[in-house]
């Protein structure tokens, strides 16, 4: 047994039997034309596939061929050795893998061109095998391990491959957000930057992750449905940032053909808002429309559990938002009614908005609220004691009108009969 050869996988079989002699023998000729073979396979590999980069190491060898002379020599090294498996060194094969990552190519052709250094290798040991009469069946086992030699190599390549798309995707998203933020911060526009250096700017940044600037922009803000909920799939115009608490997203011409059905399709299972479309430079002031839409869906005033669009729900954000000064505003012109009793005042503030919303008679009034026309007639005189001459200024309507339609938005007023 002392004088027999060991199968690269470990099983006795017709390698097995190989005296160690004669394996001996076929391994010194095999490494002595590694070198050679190394670069007949260069050779070969750059006329097949001419747009592969050649990358030089420090000592202006390329790496390439350094990379398949290790490969080769490990293998030929393992024919004299006891072990179960040829040792894969991970370092060039990854940096092969990690190249094409960031090439921007796949691992097509690398895998190509390893299959096509095993079939040349094959060959060489082939007609040494011939000169030192390894028998055939002892080599054909001996190809099955390059093969799998071979599917080692293309793992360390895959995990360089992957290393470097995870590089690139997080660096991506590193300059995403900052374009984000340049784009999305409200002091922005207070600096001692002019509109041209913001624009430079804002181009240079756009450019590093091959964004085009486009015209108009929404900005959004969405509710996670779920802790770990995955990011909706947007598409890769629409700038997306999941690091925040509520994620953002900026939507490029966002009333471009198909642009709003694809946001719908995307955002199932979401909720938030998206603000108005703006000018590029007045990001800032969608996100900000966005965040009130969301505030307001949270304390219950807009409708949840989907993605509203800021541009369908004008009245509520332009008289819901400003709280503290509709309150006001309601103290002061319904002041008349304090006195009426809960459940009065409110009938009658009902029909105070339904009759400066119809501009009509008793009849309208009453069909917008279902009550007879003759309730109407009465609650109108009473109006009409209520506020006196005040309810024919145009300024106090416009202003009762304002605030009749706040409360009707938050549940205070009952809705019209449809």
């Amino acid at each position: 047994m002392g004088d027999r050869a060991v199968l690269p996988l470990g099983a006795r079989s017709a390698w097995h039997d190989v005296p160690r002699s004669q394996v001996r023998r076929f391994a010194a000729l095999a490494m002595a034309e590694a070198p050679t073979l190394a670069e007949e396979i260069l050779r070969e590999i750059r006329r097949e596939y001419p747009h592969v980069p050649v990358v030089l190491d420090d000592s202006g060898e390329p790496k390439s061929l350094i990379g398949i002379r290790r490969a080769i020599e490990i293998f030929v090294l393992h024919l004299e050795t006891a072990e179960d498996r040829p040792r894969v060194h991970p370092e060039v094969f990854q940096d092969f893998g990690r190249g094409e990552g960031i090439g921007g190519r796949s691992l097509d052709s690398l895998q190509a061109i390893y299959r096509l250094g095993v079939r040349l290798t094959w060959r060489r040991l082939a007609e040494i095998g011939q000169r030192v009469d390894i028998p055939p069946p002892a080599m054909y086992e001996l190809v099955d391990a390059g093969y799998e030699y071979l599917d080692g190599l293309v793992d360390q390549s895959v995990r360089g491959y992957a290393e470097a798309a995870a590089q690139q995707a997080g660096e991506r998203l590193r300059l995403q957000r900052e374009l984000m933020d340049l784009l999305l911060a409200e002091h922005r526009t207070r600096t001692a930057a002019g509109p041209h250096e913001i624009a430079a700017t804002l181009a240079e940044r756009a450019a590093r992750i091959g964004w085009p600037l486009p015209a108009k922009v929404a900005a959004g803000v969405l509710l996670r449905p779920a802790r770990q909920a995955v990011a909706p799939a947007v598409g890769q115009g629409v700038l997306l940032d999941m690091e925040a608490e509520q994620p953002r997203m900026v939507v490029p011409d966002p009333d471009a053909a198909g642009r709003p059905e694809l946001l719908r399709r995307a955002m199932t299972g979401w909720a938030g808002a998206i603000g108005p479309p703006v000018p590029l430079v007045d990001a800032a002031k969608s996100l900000r429309w966005a965040e009130a839409a969301v505030c307001l869906m949270e304390r219950g005033l807009l409708p949840a559990g989907e993605v509203l669009h800021c541009t369908e729900h004008t009245e509520a954000l332009v008289l819901l938002q400003p709280e503290e000064l509709i309150d006001d505003l309601a103290r002061r012109t319904l002041a008349p009614l304090a006195d009426c009793g809960r459940t009065h005042a409110r009938r009658l503030a009902e029909t105070l908005l339904a009759w400066l919303e119809t501009r009509g008679g008793a009849p309208e009034v009453a069909g917008r609220l279902g009550v007879h026309p003759q309730t109407v007639r009465y609650r109108l005189r009473q109006i009409r004691e209520l506020w006196g001459d005040e309810i024919d200024d145009p300024d106090r309507r416009f202003e009762l009108e304002l605030v009749l339609r706040a409360q009707r938005l938050r549940g205070d007023l009952g809705r019209p009969t449809p």
